[in-house]
């Protein structure tokens, strides 16, 4: 996300070398990060600084995936959300082609609605997604911030127009959760809810990705306490039985919440943004960890 604004070009390219190095398969941006950041008010920055970095690197692209997004990109600088470009047909095809100008590249391999738009009747929002894989410009689609209901509907949509449907879900989520009920200061955020889950576990080609799986570094740094909407009885209950696993295992609180998602049922792909090779390092030594029955267990019944 923060590729080219709050990290410099050349932070960021060197966290894509170790990525790589390390056997990092996929990288996840959008077309509209990060616009708040930048002083031009749109976004663009993260897909540029990737293009680049792959340009400069012959055969890189064919070692890792590209994610990203449309849906967010302010049309008129600075005035966001009431400029947002929305899911019509013609701002997927304008964006898609955008996106690939920026990232040099000739597909995306998965391609997300970055959150719903029901401005837009949703069959032709469908009818736009499943022109961009006919055409060569995306392999696979996903909805991010969509409720389970409406991806489903737009399935059903796809499956009847006899096109490629979305097959990945994105929606925030992570070990400790926010108090039940409370509206998210990040408007544009939707949770993970128990149906959603069952929704993932339910379908074996919808793939579930976590955003804000390690909660902006609260779990580990003391300089960035968890927000007031996670202030409740569980999340205490919660990160007791994470420090007793982490200090079981040698692990870090982070690569036990990696643990969990990654070996949970349903799997799910945590998406973890870094801005240091050593946190990049930590997250991928986390996939080496297996937490053992007992240990999930325990993590899953403390609420």
């Amino acid at each position: 996300m923060d590729f080219g604004t709050r990290l410099d070009p050349g932070t960021s390219t060197a966290l894509l070398d170790r990525f790589v190095e390390r056997g990092g398969r996929w990288i996840d941006t959008a077309n509209c990060y990060s616009f708040w950041m930048d002083p031009s008010g749109v976004g663009g920055q993260s897909e540029t600084v990737i293009g680049r970095w792959l340009a400069a690197r012959p055969g890189v692209r064919d070692r890792v995936l590209i994610s990203t997004k449309v849906r967010q990109q302010p049309t008129v600088p600075g005035k966001w959300p009431e400029s947002a470009e929305g899911l019509s047909a013609p701002a997927v095809r304008s964006a898609v082609r955008e996106s690939l100008r920026r990232l040099g590249t000739e597909w995306i391999d998965l391609y997300w609605a970055h959150a719903e738009d029901r401005d837009v009747p949703l069959e032709e929002t469908v009818g736009a997604f499943g022109e961009v894989v006919s055409e060569g410009l995306a392999r696979r689609l996903g909805a991010s911030n969509h409720t389970a209901w409406r991806v489903e509907r737009g399935r059903a949509i796809a499956r009847a127009a006899g096109v490629a449907g979305w097959t990945a879900l994105q929606l925030r989520h992570s070990y400790v959760q926010p108090r039940p009920g409370v509206v998210l200061p990040e408007s544009g955020h939707r949770l993970a809810t128990a149906e959603s889950l069952d929704y993932a576990r339910s379908e074996p080609d919808v793939d579930l990705w976590a955003y804000s799986s390690l909660l902006w570094g609260s779990y580990t740094r003391p300089d960035r306490p968890l927000p007031e909407h996670y202030d409740h009885p569980g999340t205490a209950r919660r990160l007791a039985v994470l420090g007793e696993v982490a200090a079981e295992t040698g692990a870090t609180p982070n690569q036990v919440v990696l643990a969990w998602l990654t070996g949970g049922d349903p799997a799910v792909v945590p998406i973890v943004g870094v801005s240091r090779t050593e946190q990049l390092d930590e997250a991928f030594d986390a996939m080496e960890l297996r937490l053992d029955e007992g240990q999930r267990r325990r993590l899953d019944e403390a609420a």
